[in-house]
């Protein structure tokens, strides 16, 4: 793997996540709008993600925005999320609109896709 793609992500690399039970499980759709592209967006949702043992996957859209489907505990897929709205030094969130999406029974990964 590259420089670049070790910082940022890339392609379909998947990481594999220690999962928590998931008896309350929820999975969210999620839309990110603002400074969310060429800041390392993806890897801070992926790496957040995987700490927090959500699985699921990040993608940039053509129209700026990134979209996401996490799943994990709801309680931590909430703080999870709110850690995204925050973003960092680098990224701003602006806009950020989530739906549910059943569970993907047994799912073990966290990807950047393209």
């Amino acid at each position: 793997m590259g420089f670049w793609n070790k910082i940022f992500g890339g392609g379909e690399d998947a990481e594999l996540v220690e999962t928590v039970n998931l008896t309350n499980g929820v999975r969210k759709a999620g839309r990110a709008e603002g400074r969310v592209q060429g800041v390392g967006f993806r890897f801070f949702v992926q790496s957040n993600a995987k700490a927090m043992g959500v699985t699921g996957w990040v993608k940039n859209m053509s129209d700026g925005s990134v979209t996401m489907e996490l799943q994990g505990e709801a309680e931590v897929v909430e703080r999870l999320i709110a850690k995204i709205k925050r973003g960092n030094d680098w990224i701003q969130v602006t806009n950020f609109t989530e739906d549910n999406l059943p569970v993907v029974e047994g799912e073990n990964t966290f990807a950047i896709r393209y």
